[in-house]
């Protein structure tokens, strides 16, 4: 017999769960999932960056189609390529806080989540001269105090809408499809143009994707905006 103290708990442990692992969950602060708008725009975001080899082609594909992005750069990764975050911020691209590690924080208490935070932000700013005011929790994963935390620091949280798993390598046509075929109006599409665990890991298919994933978008009728906070 389920006894309405173990449904209680039950439900509780539901809840939990949805406000850790779902990355728009409100359970533990609003992130921003989708774009406010009924308009066919798409906003590009790439995670885990900078990275030597994928984030200047995915600069040079961003450009020779005149079209914004949003970054959400590690600071680890910044501090080991800071030209690369100037080169981001120089192009008119939104830049935003990715922590400085790349660790989940829903594991990880407040003081930890501060400081990876702060951290981030800090080499973010030395190296573009621009203060981050947007944050995206690694994998989305957050605890009760990311989102306030991130907010006290002047940051926004950010989710996603569709994330074509571009990380796994599943090949460039297959990103390529998962994207466009994804895409609906106010998507914000998650892509990697860095690797969390990894600060040289392979990002190329998702640079070999890009120029087709803007081309076949615009082909139906899509435009490209970045975010802002």
């Amino acid at each position: 017999m389920i006894t309405p103290v173990i449904a209680a708990g039950a439900a509780a442990v539901a809840i939990g769960a949805y406000g850790a692992y779902h990355r728009n969950s409100p359970v533990f602060g609003r992130a921003l999932g989708r774009l406010p708008t009924r308009e066919k725009n798409v906003a590009l975001t790439f995670d885990d960056g900078p990275n030597p080899a994928a984030t200047p082609r995915i600069l040079d594909a961003l450009a020779a189609d005149n079209v914004h992005g949003t970054f959400f750069l590690l600071g680890r990764h910044v501090e080991r390529w800071p030209e690369l975050a100037r080169r981001v911020a120089a192009e008119g691209h939104t830049v935003g806080n990715h922590g400085y590690h790349h660790r989940k924080l829903h594991f990880r208490g407040p003081a930890y989540v501060r400081l990876d935070l702060t951290l981030g932000a800090d080499a973010i700013e030395k190296a573009t001269g621009t203060k981050p005011a947007l944050f995206r929790a690694p994998h989305g994963f957050r605890s009760p105090w990311v989102t306030s935390i991130a907010r006290e620091l002047g940051q926004r949280t950010i989710g996603w809408t569709l994330g074509v798993w571009d990380s796994d390598r599943p090949g460039t046509e297959v990103i390529v499809r998962r994207a466009v075929d994804g895409s609906r109006p106010g998507t914000i599409l998650l892509l990697h143009d860095g690797d969390g665990y990894d600060a040289e890991g392979d990002r190329t298919q998702t640079a070999e994707a890009l120029p087709r994933i803007i081309r076949e978008l615009r082909g139906r009728g899509y435009g490209f905006v970045r975010l802002a906070a």
